[in-house]
C-alpha cells in the first residue's frame, strides 16, 4: 500500500485529492493538513509520497520541503510539488531542495494516480505544463540546450539510454524492464549517470535529458511530430 500525505491550505483541494486517490486500491491517504502542520504530520506518519502545495499563506511549500529535508535527510519521502502556471519562480528552488516532481493542480485524476505510483516506485513526475518553465529556469545558468548537450556528451551510449528513460520519469525497476537488465545493474547505471552530471537528483536529470533532446515526445503531445 502506498501511503500519501496531502498538504494544501485549502480544505476543498485536500478533500478532492483524497477522494481521487481513494479510488485506487493500492493508495491510502493517511493524512491531510495545511503547511503549518506539514512537518509534524509527515514525521508522524512517514508516508511514501507527499503532495505539497508550493504556495500556502501560513507556511509555504518551499519552507516545508526545506524543513523536511533537514529533518529526514536521505529519508525524505518522494515529494511532488502542486503548482499553478503562475508559480514558475519557485520551481528551481523546489528542485534544489529535493522535490521529486511537479504537478499542476488541475492534473487529470488518472494522471495523478499514476504519478503517485511512479513516485512511490522511485520515479519522478514532471507535468508537461510545468516542464517548459522549469527547463528554461533551471538550466539557464548552465548554458541552456548547449550546456545540457555538453553534459550529456560525458556519458556512454548506455548511460545516455538510461538518462533518456529517467527523463520519461521511469523508476529503476521500470527502466530495468524496458532495457532487459537486472535491477541492480540499472541502479548502478543511474548512480553513475547522476554522479557524472554533477550529483543531480532524478528530476534535475530528467529536465537535463529533455533539454538535451533525449526524451521522445509522448504520442499526441505538442512535441510529437506524428
Amino acid at each position: 500500500m502506498i501511503r500519501v500525505v496531502v498538504v494544501d491550505d485549502e480544505q476543498l483541494v485536500r478533500s478532492g485529492l483524497r477522494m481521487i486517490l481513494g479510488t485506487a486500491a493500492d493508495i491510502e491517504v493517511v493524512a491531510d493538513c495545511t503547511g503549518g502542520q506539514a512537518v509534524d504530520t509527515v514525521l508522524a506518519h512517514r508516508p511514501d509520497v507527499v503532495l505539497l502545495d508550493i504556495r500556502m499563506p501560513d507556511v509555504d511549500g518551499l519552507t516545508v520541503l526545506q524543513r523536511l529535508r533537514s529533518a529526514l535527510g536521505d529519508g525524505l519521502p518522494a515529494v511532488t510539488m502542486l503548482t499553478t502556471f503562475d508559480a514558475d519562480e519557485y520551481l528551481a528552488t523546489a528542485l534544489r531542495h529535493g522535490a521529486s516532481g511537479f504537478l499542476l493542480k488541475d492534473t487529470e485524476p488518472e494522471q495523478l494516480v499514476q504519478a503517485v505510483r511512479a513516485l512511490a516506485a522511485g520515479g519522478s513526475t514532471l507535468d508537461p505544463g510545468v516542464a517548459r518553465a522549469l527547463i528554461g529556469g533551471y538550466l539557464h545558468a548552465s548554458g541552456g540546450a548547449e550546456g545540457a548537450a555538453s553534459a550529456v556528451r560525458t556519458l556512454t551510449e548506455r548511460e545516455r539510454e538510461v538518462l533518456a528513460l529517467v527523463g520519461e520519469g521511469l523508476s529503476n525497476a521500470a527502466i530495468a524492464e524496458r532495457m532487459h537488465l537486472a535491477h541492480g545493474t540499472v541502479k548502478d547505471h543511474v548512480s553513475t549517470v547522476l554522479g557524472k552530471l554533477g550529483g543531480l537528483n532524478r528530476v534535475q536529470a530528467a529536465v537535463l535529458a529533455d533539454r538535451a533532446g533525449l526524451v521522445r515526445p509522448v504520442p499526441g503531445s505538442p512535441g510529437d511530430p506524428g
